[in-house]
């Protein structure tokens, strides 16, 4: 049934089953919005670290990492997990989330900046976000589940197999050199590409099983609240832990039974044997020239400064009992996300080992490799590997529908139509937890791919970075400002660069066209299997250009194993000024696709010739400018314009520097003293008598720091193990 045993779909029907069962459990225990949007802030440090762990892990983590490392080798497990990097700080900023006391992340900008109109707009930004964010782990989740459920060829119809052969006739020609190709073939590929014909089908269709996940996460997250989701992440985090490691024995075992090796040696003999030593290459691979060190280190900056404006780490944080228990459960949940990166990365360099000559397309690797190691047992550990898949998947998917639906209810709806019931606004909520996965299963199926989406993804909360930032620790920042810089970013960054391209001859105009020219790499390597097997098939090449009188080069030499040979890699002519690239219509025309990059287009206007930078370089560029562009405007506004009031300031801050305790009545008195005296933690200050609001550290901040920059540096070392024995 299905594609699956029977024992497969009992254990995916038990996981659904339990799931519901908790949400009906959580839904008795609600009585208002804090109970519904926060559980009461009644949760202890397993339940958050869990939390923390689950609505950062998605399932395409998981499966995306196969993708990754597929094309790019080791250095895509540590582009993966080069959030090590900013770790430790989430040990100092947890604290502030718990502080404001509030029920949603607007909250903070309409008591900072006493302006519900900002607060609305964050959260109709946030919504957006996490809208995308859902969408895009719908879109992994069917990927995979659809590529376990494969149909046979002796099970398809007669058009589906119509399709099938077209699609392996244009993956043949798109493998064959375009110089061994007639004008005829070009054609037949053109063609054919226009057509999109589909290779695998699966006995769920991708749509139903979207809709299908999507109305559960709202049956059981909708009706529980954030203890219901909570709840689930507990066992859902389980759940992807497991799916971590699941792969990992039956891979090792096949690998030894395949290749006839022995223990941990031979494994990695073989891993040696079947990839090239730049697969092992942790920085400055020339496959990953797009990923410099300097690229990285801005995006690693840039995704912080984004990733601690989202609204969802106020939910975790702040649904926490206490201070201790919103950093300690939050800091270590994402620790514990780290190292599941760590063991996603080893799988995926076993089943790479395994399939790579079996599978072209990575997005179905992970299916492929749940059928291949798992199906054979019939134990129904096909179905485990699926349900830890949409675990992956609805524990990220519910705290996100939360915290959406409590934004737009809190911070949109409230203000408009004030004085409801507690039981009005809990419904009003439920149903815009319900439009948020009608808009997440939308965005999944208008973006083309998963890479697309995680771009827009990395810098879309940039919008309200600066505001959250300078509000939460420089008193200058004011309302004006804010609005300034948020609406001036959105306008130049987005939207602008969405609507200009619809204007006519935009996205065909020749200059737009511009590429960065093509650079020539040169690295040496000891000779592997592989590259013996690779240089035949460049010598096959050869011979065949050279029988067409096509190539004037000389002929390559027959490599030797272990033998040491240069390898010369040339970099792409990638587009300068387009998201998506340069493609060509029917016409055969160029025009430039996806959002059309204004910054880089000014900066090559004046003089700064960017087609011969590294595209590496210019990305940078890009992401610094609309990383700086916010803060400076901000920082402008505020300098020229009048501050906010010094007693709302006073209290706002006071109340940011006052410790929340789990005793609610005790935690109300001490709040109290402190709105009675708000110098009361001036000793505090790192600058006294300024403006800024950076607090001294005390040994508990210290401890934590050097205990996750430790842990940290452990994950490093054994990425440089791995790439050690791998070289």
């Amino acid at each position: 049934m299905y594609g699956l045993a029977i024992i497969d779909i009992i254990a995916i029907l038990l996981y659904f089953i339990i799931v519901l069962g908790m949400g009906y459990y959580s839904s008795l225990r609600i009585k208002n919005q804090e109970d519904y949007f926060l559980g009461g802030r009644r949760f202890g440090k397993l339940v958050q670290t869990f939390a923390a762990f689950g609505q950062a892990t998605s399932v395409e983590n998981a499966v995306g990492m196969t993708v990754i490392v597929f094309r790019n080798g080791l250095a895509g497990v540590l582009q993966s997990v080069s959030g090590i990097f900013y770790m430790p700080l989430y040990w100092i900023t947890a604290v502030w989330y718990r502080r404001l006391r509030t029920i949603t992340l607007g909250d903070f900008f309409e008591e900072r900046f006493n302006s519900k109109g900002i607060a609305a707009f964050y959260a109709v930004v946030s919504a957006i976000f996490f809208m995308m964010i859902i969408g895009l782990g719908f879109m992994a989740m069917t990927k995979t589940v659809t590529a376990i459920t494969e149909k046979p060829t002796t099970e398809l119809t007669t058009s589906q197999l119509a399709q099938r052969e077209k699609a392996i006739e244009l993956e043949n020609l798109e493998n064959t050199d375009i110089r061994l190709l007639s004008d005829s073939d070009k054609e037949r590929m053109k063609e054919l590409r226009l057509l999109e014909p589909k290779k695998e089908y699966s006995y769920i269709n991708e749509m139903f099983l979207m809709w299908l996940v999507a109305l559960i996460v709202v049956l059981y997250a909708g009706f529980g609240g954030l203890e219901a989701a909570f709840l689930n992440d507990t066992l859902q985090g389980i759940l992807i832990l497991l799916l971590s490691i699941l792969l990992v024995p039956f891979a090792y075992d096949k690998i030894e039974t395949l290749f006839n090796v022995d223990g941990m040696k031979g494994v990695i003999e073989v891993a040696r044997s079947k990839l090239p030593e730049s697969a092992f290459e942790l920085w400055g691979s020339p496959q990953l020239t797009d990923f410099t060190w300097y690229y990285l280190v801005v995006l690693t900056i840039t995704i912080f400064i984004n990733i601690s404006t989202q609204a969802n780490q106020l939910t975790t944080c702040g649904s926490a009992k206490d201070d201790y228990t919103a950093r300690f459960g939050f800091t270590s949940g994402i620790f514990l996300k780290r190292i599941a990166s760590l063991l996603w990365g080893i799988t995926a360099i076993l089943l790479i080992v395994l399939y790579s000559d079996l599978i072209s397309n990575p997005d179905y690797l992970w299916g492929k490799a749940t059928r291949d190691l798992l199906g054979p047992l019939n134990i129904g550990l096909v179905g485990l590997m699926i349900a830890c898949l949409l675990a992956a998947l609805m524990s990220t998917a519910t705290a996100l529908m939360i915290t959406a639906s409590s934004l737009l209810t809190h911070n949109l709806v409230r203000p408009l139509f004030p004085g409801k019931s507690e039981k009005t606004y809990l419904n009003i909520g439920k149903t815009n937890g319900f439009l948020i996965m009608l808009g997440a299963v939308a965005s999944a199926m208008w973006f083309d791919n998963i890479f697309q989406m995680l771009k827009i993804l990395w810098e879309f909360n940039i919008i309200i970075a600066a505001g959250f930032w300078l509000g939460m620790k420089w008193r200058r920042a004011n309302r004006k400002a804010v609005w300034v810089s948020a609406i001036s970013t959105a306008m130049l960054f987005f939207i602008l660069q969405l609507i200009i391209p619809m204007f006519p001859g935009v996205k065909t105009n020749k200059y737009l066209a511009k590429t960065v020219e093509p650079k020539e790499i040169v690295s040496e390597y000891k000779a592997r299997k592989v590259d013996v097997q690779d240089r035949i098939n460049e010598i096959q090449l050869w011979e065949d250009l050279n029988e067409k009188g096509v190539i004037n080069t000389p002929r390559p030499i027959q490599l030797v194993e272990g033998e040491v040979f240069s390898k010369k890699y040339i970099t792409e002519e990638r587009s300068i000024f387009w998201s998506k690239g340069i493609k060509y219509n029917n016409e055969g025309e160029v025009y430039g696709s996806g959002l059309l990059s204004l910054e880089l287009v000014a900066l090559d206007a004046i003089g700064f010739n960017l087609s011969k930078n590294d595209h590496a370089y210019n990305e940078t560029l890009r992401l610094l400018i609309r990383s700086i562009w916010p803060f400076f405007i901000l920082i402008l506004i505020s300098i020229c314009t009048k501050p906010e009031s010094k007693e709302r300031l006073d209290r706002f801050y006071v109340k940011l520097k006052t410790p929340s305790l789990a005793d609610r009545k005790e935690d109300e008195r001490q709040l109290n003293i402190s709105y009675q005296n708000p110098n009361r933690y001036d000793y505090k200050k790192m600058f006294p008598r300024s403006n800024w609001e950076f607090e001294k550290f005390e040994k508990l901040d210290i401890k934590g720091l050097l205990y996750f920059s430790l842990g940290g540096a452990l994950i490093l070392g054994i990425l440089y193990i791995l790439s050690y024995l791998g070289k």
